[in-house]
């Protein structure tokens, strides 16, 4: 079991828990990394070409000159394709870029992204997000004091609403539960800080 240091909103250390080696010592596999991200980034895509076909286009749908005895070829609608200002055939139109990744590929994922970051220094494990407040200045202040000033995410399981109100408006700061973390978020911030609890949610949800 990897051993974690455990510390408070001042950053100091008040114990140690113990993790799933296999979750926060896993060996970093950085293609599964990269599918995941992909996979995420396909999910919460969206189409924005968009052509109109002859029902959307403005115009009257009427007949413009009778099937036959004018002489001229036949015609049933102004907003024909083949007119000017008529609708596009086969144009481009919004679709679901999403797909489906293997369950195992995304846990896997997730092991390699909470191990790199525990490796790298990036990861701390804080006994729990007790705020005095729901300001946003203490907050910062907590962060600050976690050495935690960019970009940060929070996995919190309790429904802890000073930390809710206190994170919303800090630029790069995102909270999340223990059960809604992905790899795009925790490769796109540059410090994670997990609650113990949350710690050993994840350890457990993605032990071996």
């Amino acid at each position: 079991m990897a051993k974690v240091d455990v510390v408070d909103l001042n950053n100091k250390k008040t114990g140690e828990v113990e993790l799933a080696d296999s979750v926060f010592q896993a060996p970093v596999n950085e293609h599964l990394l990269w599918e995941s991200v992909r996979h995420y980034q396909a999910g919460i895509r969206g189409g924005n070409a968009k052509t109109k076909v002859r029902r959307e286009v403005s115009g009257s749908g009427k007949k413009l000159w009778r099937q036959k005895g004018t002489g001229r070829a036949r015609m049933g609608s102004i907003r024909s394709p083949i007119w000017r200002h008529g609708g596009t055939v086969h144009g481009p139109v919004p679709r679901d870029y999403s797909y489906k990744l293997p369950r195992k590929m995304l846990l896997g994922a997730l092991r390699s992204a909470l191990s790199a970051k525990l490796r790298d220094g990036e990861l701390k494990v804080v006994n729990e997000f007790s705020l005095a407040d729901h300001k946003t200045k203490s907050m910062a202040a907590a962060l600050k004091a976690l050495e935690a000033n960019r970009s940060v995410l929070l996995v919190d399981n309790a429904d802890n609403r000073n930390l809710q109100l206190g994170s919303r408006n800090l630029p790069g700061v995102k909270l999340v539960s223990s059960q809604e973390v992905t790899t795009y978020d925790l490769l796109g911030h540059d410090r994670v800080l997990l609650s113990e609890a949350a710690a050993k949610k994840i350890s457990e949800a993605l032990a071996k």
